[in-house]
């Protein structure tokens, strides 16, 4: 419960109509959610207009609606003007919770790729530290004994805040979220108080809903030049974008690097012989955080979690371990036993083959688990590759264009790829362009291209054909959700001389492709 007027201090009116104070019950931007004595707030989305379901809300109970567009017909209910009502739900949200964010370590991290497995390493080395964490982002939300699958990389503000809110109240010390550009540009981290943010990377990805590559770097950089002066900055030297932020935010500032050997940390002595990292982390310049100094120094890492990136991911989480005073054998321990994120470099076959899961999304992505498999030991390489629907024809030829450099580099004659068809709804099927601009660019390099229409039958193709030592890549996004699950079945058919539950152990705790 709350006060409609405290409730509106928080937001900047243009005009109101038949105002005056009530008890305010809720907010809701759905109207099919809309109970007794809640606000409707009306939000222009990309697909429906939150202002044509005004009467939906006023029948389910709405006292107040907050608008972008005057209502006419409404002359008895209290309505509020803003400029725009998505920043105006944030702060609604954020205050009628009592700004919960503020009474927690919030982390926020943003990137093209990896902010599901930066997120989760960073909440396994709090969590290693004893700290009572809370974890929000693409496949799930969890504090304390709940937990649920996401819909969104980001939830809507309203969601957030009450997320936030229901993690204070359960005594939750530290948040890590992911937090996307269309978030960003949407204003669902709209009053978040970010005490430690970061921007790993940056690659061609959602360019559709920003416009152009220079809109959605500028949304993926707000996060960074809106940190305040008590606040910590992550960034990367070795992305030119991440690191063209150092001087754009007021806030104290972390530099790191494996490649160039600049930044306040810096990998050393990498070795990704068995696709699993191992690597020293030096220390160059002090830093001091609420009291503590960190001298310069050197300490060696072991990764779990195999990948390239998972290097980069992991210089982020340990970055953030010591932002938050976490000891270093502590980040050590958290980052040996810490297991992977489903579908993100991930080993789900490890014997005589390996079979390795990959999101495969976008040139960025493609080019570091590439990198990866290049610095492993094996003998030869079966991509299965299930093509990104409706994605639209630049991401795809980027995509192609990723594995054309690469296959040269990895022996890498032949692609089998999938449409995926049984698999994807509408909104992810591959349009006749996308599967033109692939086999073209196939084509032009010599990559001869087996396409299925299934994604049964091009794993079947590609485990057929592999031999001892060799590596199955199966590679995609929605369309190779289930990649993993059908792979294992197959093999449970093919070797039933194999023990089931080892077998299918790292489909246990899935979400994505188990239905």
């Amino acid at each position: 419960m709350a006060k409609l007027k405290e409730l509106l201090s928080f937001i900047n009116i243009l005009e109101s109509w038949n105002d005056r104070d009530l008890d305010i019950r809720g907010l809701a931007y759905n109207s099919r959610s809309v109970e007794q004595g809640d606000v409707f707030v009306c939000i222009k989305g990309f697909k429906t207009d939150g202002h044509r379901y005004v009467a939906e809300a006023v029948k389910n109970g709405a006292a107040a609606i907050v608008v972008e567009d005057y209502q006419s017909g409404w002359e008895d209910l209290p309505q509020y003007q803003v400029k725009d009502s998505r920043r105006a739900l944030a702060a609604l949200s954020d205050a009628f919770y009592n700004h919960p964010s503020n009474a927690m370590k919030t982390i926020g991290i943003t990137a093209t790729n990896g902010k599901t497995s930066t997120s989760f390493m960073t909440d396994a080395i709090l969590e290693e530290h004893g700290l009572k964490t809370g974890l929000i982002g693409t496949v799930v939300v969890k504090f304390g004994d709940y937990s649920e699958p996401t819909k969104l990389t980001t939830p809507e503000s309203l969601d957030l805040h009450h997320y936030f809110a229901q993690m204070r109240d359960q005594d939750v010390s530290h948040v890590t979220m992911e937090v996307s550009s269309s978030a960003l540009d949407l204003s669902r981290v709209g009053s978040v108080d970010f005490d430690i943010v970061t921007l790993n990377n940056i690659s061609r990805e959602h360019i559709d809903l920003h416009g152009s590559f220079e809109e959605y770097f500028n949304s993926k950089a707000s996060l960074i030049r809106n940190a305040g002066e008590d606040k910590w900055a992550i960034l990367n030297l070795d992305d030119s974008y991440s690191a063209s932020l150092i001087d754009e935010t007021k806030a104290n500032v972390l530099t790191f690097s494996v490649e160039t050997g600049d930044g306040d940390l810096v990998c050393k002595d990498l070795d990704l012989s068995t696709g699993r990292a191992k690597f020293n982390v030096e220390i160059r310049k002090p830093f001091t955080v609420e009291g503590k100094t960190y001298e310069p120094q050197e300490f060696p890492i072991e990764l779990s979690t195999p990948g390239y990136h998972s290097v980069y991911n992991s210089m982020v989480a340990i970055t953030v371990g010591l932002l938050n005073e976490v000891p270093i054998p502590t980040i050590q321990a958290g980052l040996k036993g810490f297991g992977g994120v489903e579908r993100r470099f991930e080993m789900v076959f490890e014997d005589d083959i390996k079979i390795l899961d990959d999101h495969f999304a976008n040139y960025g992505n493609i080019n570091v688990t590439l990198n990866t498999l290049q610095q492993m030991e094996y003998s030869n390489l079966k991509l299965v590759y299930a093509i990104r629907g409706s994605r639209g024809i630049t991401v795809n030829r980027e995509n192609a264009k990723a594995i054309v450099e690469w296959a040269p580099k990895l022996g890498l004659t032949e692609v089998i790829a999938t449409l995926s068809h049984s698999h994807v709804d509408e909104k992810d099927r591959v349009t006749e362009e996308e599967l033109r601009v692939f086999q073209e660019m196939m084509e032009e390099a010599g990559i001869h291209v087996d396409l299925y229409k299934e994604l049964d039958d091009a794993i079947h193709h590609a485990l057929s054909e592999a031999e001892k030592d060799d590596v199955v890549l199966l590679a995609g996004c929605q369309g190779m959700d289930p990649g993993a699950k059908i792979a294992l079945e197959q093999l449970n058919k093919t070797r039933p001389e194999m023990d089931e539950e080892k077998l299918f152990k790292p489909l246990k705790n899935r979400v994505a492709g188990i239905l």
